[in-house]
């Protein structure tokens, strides 16, 4: 079904990221805002890491951070990417056998020249799937 699918034709683009000297509280509150389940990391474009609702928010409920804890001290700094010409294929295979320690992420950054372009979650592969129903 998905051999022939590229990462491109089911990515997100315009993907919203946090620098990593920002208060934990802040990405947590960005993340709910935009109703999403991880943030990547970004140096300039450059992805350097990635933080997860699930871990932010099981963290600062058990309160587990100290006030004015960074971005840069809970980010996953391993994480794996893909590009927009990979097969989707390729990506899910990535995805469930790359799953952190830390956190499950159910959204893989799409990375062209060292520069973050895009996000593929697993709301677009469901909606891919929905659509070739």
């Amino acid at each position: 079904m998905f051999k022939d699918l590229k990462v491109e034709d089911l990515m997100t683009e315009g993907v919203v990221t946090i620098v990593k000297n920002e208060d934990v509280v802040f990405a947590f509150e960005k993340l709910m805002k935009n109703k999403i389940s991880a943030l990547p990391v970004v140096d300039g474009d450059k992805l350097i890491g990635l933080v997860s609702a699930t871990d932010l928010g099981h963290n600062l409920i058990l309160d587990h951070y100290k006030l004015g804890t960074k971005v840069e001290n809970v980010m996953i700094t391993n994480v794996k990417s893909v590009s927009p010409k990979s097969s989707v294929q390729d990506a899910i295979t990535l995805m469930s056998e790359n799953i952190p320690d830390k956190a499950i992420f159910n959204q893989l950054p799409v990375v062209e020249n060292n520069k973050l372009v895009g996000i593929l979650a697993d709301g677009d592969i469901i909606r891919a799937i929905n659509d070739k129903l």
